[in-house]
């Protein structure tokens, strides 16, 4: 009975939960990034370089020819695609990008939390300090 309890104070803790939320919002927000990858960015690089396709890449290393799709080119034998391992990294690039922005906004915003307000001004002495101010003046004269 003692592990149940355990288990559960141990689930619903806020790290544990915060946790949880951002793996399962990270997967999404991958998913994202990949298709615009894929789907945007990719087709245009793809373009200015001659309509090339990325993800059909690839060096024979069986002696196959190079203009098979890459699955008929791996069922024909090793071969090394390059181009998928490119259209990853340019994926992975992009992903960490967005996260370095993310959390660079995230650190603004705390600081601005954290900073503290600055000292109010002193305030103007009163009559009372002025006139002690003026004797002390008088008697440093003499």
């Amino acid at each position: 009975m003692s592990f149940i309890k355990d288990f559960k104070e141990f689930a619903m803790r806020g790290n544990v939960m915060d946790m949880a939320v951002g793996v399962i919002i990270g997967g999404a927000f991958g998913k994202i990034i990949s298709s615009l990858v894929d789907d945007i960015i990719m087709p245009l690089v793809g373009k200015v370089l001659g309509n090339a396709d990325f993800t059909n890449l690839y060096i024979g290393l069986s002696g196959q020819e190079c203009g098979l799709p890459l699955e008929k080119a791996k069922e024909a034998g090793a071969v090394f695609a390059y181009g998928q391992f490119c259209q990853n990294v340019i994926d992975f690039l992009i992903i960490a990008f967005c996260i370095f922005l993310m959390i660079k906004g995230m650190n603004k915003l705390n600081r601005k939390k954290e900073e503290p307000e600055q000292p109010a001004a002193p305030a103007e002495p009163s009559a009372e300090e002025k006139l002690l101010g003026e004797i002390r003046d008088l008697l440093k004269q003499k």
